[in-house]
């Protein structure tokens, strides 16, 4: 990753200022009743890091972080977790889409502060956690879930984009897994999704340089669906949101169901968990980490 990558993914995880939003809203519990005409859900639940909006069936959820490109710190992948469960348990939502809050990142990464300070039987205890609580939470929902990739979407960012169904990603998008100039690798499921969405080979060469992938080249490789101009990326995601839902409920989720069924004969995901925290353990993690909190060049360990 070049110096000009490396800052702008880590301008997005210096120490936290907390933002205050409130949306509250009220969820009925049966999830497949056919909702109604345009209008809004209100829950009483009180998020700091996240926006939630429910409209024509569709359940909005906005990671609201602009300051930090909103990136994922812990409370806001429990925020994410809340959100989700009232968008799959909500009776008048039939989709769920995802996107960042400003015209800068969907979700720039991780915060680098909470993993530096992590244990590898912790770093395995949250990567497990995340995974089970959001990121296959999104992948195995059973209705249709869409990421609208608004600017950056590196590290964490990215794998939540590839959790989702669908990734239509605005025309000034870049994405990438940079975890390894860390001294990390993907531990949200990105080892697992990027190569199923984009093959194997294509799938290291991203990972393995920690490069950007700009929008015209995810959508030439399969990583994203279509690109939009960045002005008209949520009226398109949610038209084409409208127009999924025209199909009978039960037919979509069967539909899911059977599609997912092609990436589940491995225990990948598992195998990307223990690797993940065995990262943590070792000296180029805390050289990685040590760097980038510094704001300097990382020296790694080198093959002889």
């Amino acid at each position: 990753m070049d110096e000009k990558s490396r800052h702008t993914y880590s301008s997005a995880n210096e120490p936290e200022i907390a933002l205050h939003r409130k949306a509250p809203h009220h969820l009925p519990t049966n999830p497949y009743i056919a909702f109604k005409a345009v209008h809004f859900i209100k829950t009483a639940m009180n998020y700091q890091n996240i926006l939630t909006q429910q409209k024509q069936g569709i359940f909005s959820i906005t990671i609201n972080r602009p300051e930090k490109l909103n990136a994922l710190n812990k409370a806001t992948l429990a925020e994410l977790h809340q959100a989700l469960h009232q968008a799959l348990t909500d009776a008048q939502t039939g989709a769920i889409l995802i996107t960042g809050a400003g015209d800068k990142a969907f979700v720039a990464g991780a915060d680098i502060k909470e993993l530096a300070a992590l244990q590898a039987t912790e770093a395995k205890a949250f990567a497990k956690k995340n995974q089970d609580e959001v990121f296959n939470l999104i992948a195995d929902a059973q209705k249709p879930v869409l990421a609208a990739v608004n600017g950056y979407a590196l590290g964490g960012g990215l794998e939540l984009a590839m959790a989702c169904h669908f990734r239509f990603a605005s025309d000034n998008a870049k994405m990438g897994l940079p975890e390894l100039t860390l001294g990390i690798i993907p531990g949200y499921g990105g080892t697992q999704r990027l190569p199923a969405l984009v093959g194997k080979a294509k799938a290291l060469e991203i990972i393995l340089s920690a490069r950007q992938v700009d929008a015209v080249e995810a959508l030439a490789i399969g990583l994203i669906n279509r690109i939009v101009p960045a002005a008209d990326l949520i009226a398109e995601a949610e038209a084409f949101l409208q127009q999924v839902l025209k199909q009978p409920a039960s037919a979509i989720s069967a539909a899911i169901k059977a599609v997912n069924a092609t990436y589940s004969v491995n225990n990948g995901y598992d195998i990307e968990i223990e690797q993940f925290a065995r990262c943590f353990a070792s000296e180029d993690f805390k050289e990685g980490t040590q760097a980038f909190l510094e704001k300097r060049k990382p020296n790694f360990s080198k093959y002889n």
